[in-house]
C-alpha cells in the first residue's frame, strides 16, 4: 500500500474528548449492517498510525476483537450492552481508563455507534476522575466537543455517575 491509504481512513465520528490521549468513535467498519471489514481495516490502520496503544470495545459482543488481534493492537472488552447496568460496568470502566492514561497508553473508546449512551460514558468519565465537578458543565462540555446535543439516556447515565463518583472512596494520597 502506498500514499494516502498507507495510514488508513479516520473512523466516522472520531472526537478526541482528552487531547492526544482519550478519544471515542463509532466501531471501526461502521454498525450493525452498515458493517464492512474493508473499511475497518482501513481504520484500524488509522488508529496504529496515530498511535493509539488501546482500543476498548463496549460493545455487548465480541464483535472485530480478531481484527485489532490480526492488526497486533491492544485492546480490552467492556460490555455495556443496552440492557447492561451502567452503575455495575462504568466503575470499573473509569477505573481501568484512569490506569491506562496514567502509564501513558493513547486509548480509543467505541461503541457501535457514537449515540447518547457513549456521549453520557464520557461525560460520565470527565466527573468521575475529577475533570470537570458539575454534571451540567461536563454535559455541555461533551456537548460540544462532539458538535451535538445529548438526550436523556446520556444525561440519565451522568446523572447516575455522579451518584456513584459521591460515594466512591476518596483516594489516599499518604505515602507508605
Amino acid at each position: 500500500m502506498r500514499g494516502k491509504w498507507a495510514t488508513g481512513i479516520k473512523p466516522r465520528f472520531f472526537t478526541w474528548v482528552i487531547k492526544d490521549k482519550l478519544a471515542v468513535c463509532e466501531r471501526p467498519g461502521g454498525y450493525a449492517r452498515n458493517h464492512r471489514p474493508v473499511r475497518r481495516h482501513e481504520e484500524i490502520l488509522w488508529i496504529k498510525s496515530e498511535g493509539f496503544t488501546r482500543v476498548v470495545s463496549l460493545l455487548a459482543s465480541p464483535h472485530n476483537l480478531h481484527a485489532y488481534d490480526e492488526e497486533k493492537l491492544t485492546w480490552s472488552h467492556v460490555p455495556l450492552g443496552p440492557s447492561d447496568e451502567p452503575a455495575t460496568v462504568l466503575p470499573g470502566l473509569y477505573e481501568k481508563l484512569e490506569a491506562w492514561l496514567r502509564s501513558g497508553e493513547r486509548v480509543l473508546l467505541h461503541q457501535e455507534q457514537v449515540d447518547d449512551r457513549l456521549m453520557g460514558v464520557v461525560a460520565g468519565y470527565l466527573c468521575w476522575n475529577g475533570l470537570v465537578p458539575e454534571g451540567a458543565q461536563t454535559i455541555a462540555i461533551v456537548e460540544r466537543l462532539f458538535g451535538r446535543q445529548m438526550g436523556s439516556e446520556g444525561r440519565e447515565l451522568v446523572a447516575a455517575v455522579l451518584v456513584l463518583a459521591r460515594s466512591r472512596p476518596v483516594p489516599s494520597t499518604a505515602g507508605g
